[in-house]
């Protein structure tokens, strides 16, 4: 079954952040509004004199409905990584510095448990049943809501990396605080 692509999302950061930090805020964020977090890949290059190069798959994924699953993809490259530790208000702390890239993109998939999946005739009636039945509510809620949580995630992160001010402009669109 088709489904719908969020817009892509990207963030560029270089500098000090704490790569822990950065999971632990994911895994949190994804936890918070149920979603399940699994680690696609993980690859380490060695270092090199300016310092070693990750690259990332993350996905998560929330079974919003019986028909309904999001799908949320992280891809980050991170590179010239070298970890240091910091006096962070009296306490030594281990940071990383290091470029990094991430890009996030949101699929809203239909029929994940593959019921319009078999024969043609089953195929043609997920297809209508897709654009006839349920496309004012997958159109007004369910594209609506993947887009604004991506949103959500994305400024939290932006935040994390200290790229914005504290202000949210979707903040309350979904009665989310």
């Amino acid at each position: 079954m088709p489904g719908f692509n969020v817009p892509v999302m990207t963030l560029r950061y270089s500098g000090l952040f704490d790569f822990d930090g950065l999971y632990a805020a994911v895994i949190s964020w994804a936890k918070h509004y149920g979603y399940k977090w699994h680690e696609q890949s993980y690859k380490h290059k060695v270092p090199n004199p300016r310092g070693a190069e990750q690259e990332l798959d993350w996905t998560i994924e929330n079974k919003v409905t019986d028909y309904i699953l999001f799908r949320i993809t992280f891809t980050i490259h991170s590179w010239e990584q070298t970890e240091m530790e910091v006096d962070v208000d009296g306490k030594r702390k281990p940071l990383t510095n290091a470029k990094i890239y991430m890009i996030i993109r949101g699929t809203v998939e239909y029929d994940w448990q593959k019921r319009f999946g078999g024969s043609k005739l089953a195929q043609k009636l997920g297809k209508w049943y897709a654009g006839a039945v349920q496309k004012k509510e997958l159109e007004g809620i369910y594209h609506d809501q993947l887009y604004y949580r991506i949103q959500n995630l994305h400024s939290i992160l932006k935040k994390y990396f200290d790229l914005q001010t504290q202000k949210y402009a979707y903040k309350g669109y979904l009665g989310e605080q």
